[in-house]
């Protein structure tokens, strides 16, 4: 979707007086603290990585580039104004993480799954925020793949021990990474095991104004990706960048 910027000399002050009232104290860790991003240089990523670490989450940015990532991170902890977001390699940040956020574009997930397999193991739970969306004469299209989403093409190539959950789908990169902006909308998390959704659910709740719903097993997936082809095409339409979704009645 559109792309974003992270830089700005008011991003620091405002970041911290967007989550005033909201941030944990030092001594209390998120519930699940340690977030990596397989992936981590892009505009979502840097943005949701801030978003984690102004929480008070560990946060551990991946790329098959070291030296961007280590910049990546470097950039990240100015607009903080503390230390909170390493960059790393990415296997070794899926031996740091625990929750690992795949935020590389869609036609390059399932291969940078591939490249980490080997180090991912039990204890981690994939967060595939993907969605194959392609632009053709200026209007968003779903691009369609082997399997019925992005989300289950991708768990055809994860170890059968590693849970899978979708999250982040509908949320445009460009509001992830205007910090100075309240997210206010609902996010959909879909995913087959229950504990891995609430592990999900529980570190997504220490980011202010943004209500983290179950929407069911990972075949709901089908549903988020092509939502999102939805808020992009109203983007287009009303020239605008943050088309999202909140759901009344819940």
């Amino acid at each position: 979707m559109a792309k974003a910027n992270l830089k700005g000399s008011q991003h620091s002050k405002n970041l911290q007086e967007s989550l005033s009232g909201r941030k944990a104290p030092a001594s209390e860790p998120l519930p699940m603290s340690r977030i990596g991003f397989l992936g981590g240089t892009g505009v979502e990523a840097q943005g949701l990585a801030l978003r984690f670490a102004a929480a008070g989450g560990t946060v551990y940015l991946g790329s098959r580039t070291l030296e961007r990532a280590r910049q990546a991170a470097e950039a990240c902890n100015v607009i903080l104004g503390q230390k909170r977001i390493e960059g790393t390699s990415n296997p070794e940040m899926c031996r740091a993480a625990e929750i690992v956020f795949l935020t590389v574009p869609f036609a390059r997930a399932a291969e940078a799954v591939d490249s980490c397999r080997s180090s991912l193991d039990a204890r981690h739970v994939l967060v595939d925020v993907t969605v194959p969306l392609i632009f053709r004469a200026g209007h968003a299209e779903y691009q369609k793949l082997e399997a019925e989403s992005n989300s289950e093409n991708i768990a055809l190539h994860l170890p059968e021990n590693v849970q899978l959950v979708a999250a982040f789908k509908t949320i445009p990169a460009a509001v992830l990474a205007d910090l100075t902006a309240p997210l206010d909308c609902d996010l959909f998390v879909c995913g087959d095991n229950e504990s891995a959704k609430q592990k999900v659910m529980a570190a997504i709740s220490m980011i202010p104004s943004l209500r983290s719903l179950d929407a069911g097993p990972l075949r709901m997936a089908r549903t988020l990706e092509r939502m999102t082809v939805l808020a992009a095409e109203l983007n287009r339409r009303y020239e605008k960048k943050g088309a999202r979704f909140r759901v009344v009645g819940i």
